[in-house]
């Protein structure tokens, strides 16, 4: 090849064999999982250059550095966070080794944020890119490659800060999860226009995807002028095969898809996770002698251009909670799922709490790590059957990423669009210990993935086709030593996008009157949580077991005297009424949570307010009227 002219040069006039997957290789070499690929630049240089010098054998003369998670963050796992430099030039100096006088060696850095990139967060992971930068720069690279990232956000955030440092050319590599996408929810002509004015000089994709999804994410790309295209796609999709993980495109496979690629004006080929040196030299052998074509941008039809938008769904038929709580005291009553198969009861409270006025039935998600049925099944029995409109919690703690925006997709398919969004109590305190608590993201991350649904795009960012129209609410725990923190994670959650927010249940007037001070600046509604006492053993157990619930002296004091029975049951509400008292005058919104299923207690509770609430309004009318 006869490397005199720089990368970006070359690419303007030659087709160039990038190399294959190194966390691969190093695998099959016997480098087990779970440890730092790049920290075996310093403990075994000599397996890191066998792989690399296999690459080269193979006819790949673009090399990366074996530093793709080589920056502080990602080291810091394995307590290696100060030797990012070391790391970083000793791997540039094995790569040149292997690589000799006619092939070009790039430093690798991967992306950083494990999780959906935020804005706000961005600014710091500006240093991480810096640091890691810096080191592949002194070393002497022809040029950085950054890739594999799901978010162009972050990505154009690590082109910035490369541009600053070096004129070398910069390789910009999404990963989508989908074809056409990235995670964040741009298209590739957008993304690929905003990181060419960034200055990236070659832009592409890499891993996730097989060839043949890569080649379908160009088609449907515009790209723009003055930029090469790079393309380092998997060896298809990883599956389960006698016994063993491993990827399915063979060599073959990747030589005619090398040809695809470079059809679409693709210039810089090379392979990613479960690609090896047979899979270099196919495409090297496919490639031989040929010259780049130029690009011929697609032009989209108006069907196909529809494919990529997202259509509006009709509003709701008839007002959700936060429209009437706007406008009067609305109620929620809580009514726990059974815990059996039988749900006759269930739906008989239910009836009931609706003939009583409630505004929304609410449904815990298995609340303390109990196993209870399906709040989503019993939810869409109450609203076809009974014609309630259900509100369902959704813990982060049950379900993965997968599972979520399934189940939430589920929701929208049966018209149940008020949900709460929740942590969850962790699996290891219910009545399954043994199994596993998820929490793939935060409350705050959820509702605001929830909330993407609405903008119509699933949480990797792909157009749904049709907007949700989902009412998200949030909890607020004031049972707290610090207030202020309190208050500060429910602005979290405001700006993350609630729509309400629920409170856990109050026992005592002063709270309620230090959750009013100290709410008044929040913009949503709030709905206050009561929970009538059953007996002085249930006060005791949610005043020192239950988390979040905490119970004035007075309210302990006047259950012990009644001890238990229906006397304790009337004296909880007598309790309860009390505190609706204090509660109606601040908020409009009325949770009321239901005790051991005694949905009686909480439709008498229910019928109180919206009486008390005719009785002010009709009061209020004629002082108007006199």
């Amino acid at each position: 090849m006869g490397k005199k002219q720089s990368l970006r040069e070359y690419l303007k006039h030659h087709l160039l064999i990038g190399d294959g997957a190194m966390a691969t290789q190093l695998y099959q070499l016997g480098v087990p999982v779970g440890v730092s690929f790049e920290e075996m630049c310093l403990s075994n240089p000599k397996l890191v250059y066998q792989v690399h010098a296999a690459y080269y054998a193979a006819g790949a003369r673009l090399l990366e550095t074996n530093t793709f998670g080589a920056n502080r963050e990602s080291l810091t796992r394995y307590n290696l966070e100060n030797r990012v430099t070391r790391i970083n030039r000793a791997a540039v100096a094995i790569a040149r080794e292997a690589a000799g006088d006619d092939a070009y060696v790039v430093g690798s850095i991967g992306s950083i944020i494990a999780g959906r990139v935020r804005s706000q967060q961005l600014e710091g992971y500006r240093d991480l890119f810096e640091e890691q930068a810096t080191a592949l720069l002194h070393a002497g690279v022809d040029g950085i490659i950054l890739e594999t990232f799901l978010d162009l956000e972050e990505l154009l955030l690590a082109v910035e800060v490369v541009r600053s440092l070096t004129e070398v050319p910069i390789i910009s590599q999404l990963a989508t999860l989908e074809v056409g996408r990235t995670r964040d929810g741009y298209t590739l002509t957008d993304a690929f226009a905003q990181l060419k004015q960034a200055g990236s000089d070659i832009i592409g994709l890499n891993c996730r995807l097989g060839p043949a999804e890569i080649l379908r994410s160009f088609e449907t790309a515009v790209v723009p002028d003055d930029v090469e295209l790079s393309a380092f796609p998997n060896a298809g999709r990883l599956g389960l095969a006698d016994g063993e993980y491993a990827y399915k495109s063979s060599p073959d496979y990747f030589a005619e898809s090398a040809l695809r690629l470079r059809e679409q004006g693709v210039r810089l080929i090379g392979g990613c996770c479960g690609t090896t040196p047979e899979h270099v030299r196919a495409i090297a052998q496919a490639l031989r002698g040929l010259d780049p074509l130029p690009r011929l941008n697609p032009q989209l039809s108006e069907e196909e251009r529809q494919t990529m938008s997202v259509k509006s769904v009709k509003q709701r038929q008839k007002p959700g909670i936060v429209d009437l709580v706007k406008k009067r005291h609305t109620v929620i009553v809580e009514l726990d799922p059974p815990k059996d198969l039988d749900i006759d009861d269930y739906l008989k409270g239910c009836a009931e709490l609706h003939r009583a006025g409630a505004d929304a039935i609410t449904l815990a998600d298995n609340s303390l790590a109990n196993v209870r049925m399906s709040n989503m099944a019993l939810g869409a029995i109450m609203k076809s059957r009974l014609g309630i409109d259900p509100l369902l919690h959704i813990a982060c703690r049950d379900r993965n990423l997968i599972g979520q925006q399934s189940h939430l997709m589920g929701l929208h398919a049966l018209g149940i669009d008020q949900v709460l969004v929740v942590t969850g109590d962790p699996s290891r305190f219910g009545d399954l210990p043994g199994a596993s608590s998820v929490f793939d993201v935060t409350s705050f991350e959820l509702i605001r993935m929830v909330k993407q649904l609405n903008e119509g795009y699933s949480f990797s960012g792909r157009p749904l086709k049709q907007q949700a129209q989902f009412v998200v609410g949030a909890a607020f725990n004031p049972h707290v030593r610090r207030m202020e923190a309190a208050i500060q994670r429910l602005e979290r959650k405001v700006e993350a996008g609630a729509d309400f927010i629920m409170t856990q249940p109050v026992y005592d007037a002063e709270t309620i009157e230090l959750i009013y001070e100290s709410t008044r600046h929040i913009p949503i509604p709030i709905f206050l949580g009561i929970m009538p006492l059953t007996s002085w053993r249930n006060a005791e157990f949610l005043h020192n077991e239950v988390p979040g619930i905490k119970l004035s002296p007075q309210a302990l004091e006047r259950m012990k005297r009644v001890e238990k029975g229906e006397a304790a049951r009337r004296e909880g509400i007598a309790m309860a009424k009390e505190l609706l008292d204090v509660a109606m005058k601040h908020f409009n919104g009325i949770y009321l949570i239901t005790p051991f299923n005694y949905y009686q207690m909480t439709a008498e509770l229910t019928e109180y307010v919206l009486q008390k609430a005719l009785r002010e309004e009709v009061a209020a009318g004629k002082a108007v009227g006199s």
